[in-house]
């Protein structure tokens, strides 16, 4: 049974995202506050968790904070009203699997809930491209032997990238390969990431095509 934990305060919107969410099938809690949604995520079997920011007690970024560092995997699909671009990377930054601004059509979130509980088919285990090597099960990331410390979401683009060395990915591509989102074209989020992992792995790796997008430079290739 897939389980899923909505945290919403407002008792209107988590009364009609269970109800849309049980009639296609899925079992759905509602906690209204950020450490009851702390406590149910640890000591229940919980398959996503639906996370509102505004909550009483916590806000819902301390709440997503905390998750991770208690070593928390459940996917986490954040739903706020907070839609603008640094709200959306701070959330993603902390470990969030998506993000979803309000309003919201129940369509999409529907979408982005199956997308998030879809596994994920792992080819092998670690991907080389290189000197950088990425263990997909550890989740870890080296260059030239020196481990790198990376968010969930840097590693996710840093996986894009190393699935796919030398080849130019546009800004499009890389939000769908990474991290399964909708591209929009008023978002800089992928700029923003890919000078995160410039900074940790080397300024010269990923390279700025114009006016196409990126791609992972590997000695010896041309520009």
């Amino acid at each position: 049974m897939v389980n899923l934990l909505i945290v919403e305060d407002e008792e209107r919107i988590a009364s009609f995202l269970a109800k849309g969410l049980r009639a296609h099938g899925y079992s759905v809690e509602w906690v209204s506050s950020g450490r009851e949604a702390l406590h149910r995520v640890t000591h229940a079997d919980i398959s996503l968790v639906i996370l509102d920011l505004g909550l009483p007690d916590l806000d819902g970024l301390e709440v997503l904070d905390g998750l991770r560092a208690r070593g928390g995997t459940v996917p986490v699909l954040v739903l706020s009203a907070r839609g603008r671009v640094d709200d959306r990377v701070k959330g993603l930054n902390l470990g969030a699997d998506d993000y979803l601004a309000k309003p919201f059509a129940f369509e999409e979130l529907l979408a982005r809930v199956r997308a998030n509980l879809r596994p994920r088919a792992v080819a092998s285990a670690v991907l080389r491209a290189g000197g950088i090597s990425i263990d997909l099960l550890r989740r870890e990331a080296t260059v030239d032997g020196r481990q790198v410390s990376l968010s969930p979401r840097e590693f996710s683009l840093l996986k894009a990238f190393v699935g796919h060395p030398r080849q130019v990915l546009s800004r499009q591509e890389l939000l769908s390969m990474a991290w399964g989102m909708n591209f929009d074209p008023r978002t800089n989020l992928v700029d923003v990431y890919v000078g995160y992992l410039r900074r940790k792995i080397g300024e010269p790796v990923i390279e700025t095509v114009r006016a196409a997008g990126y791609r992972l430079r590997i000695d010896g290739q041309e520009s």
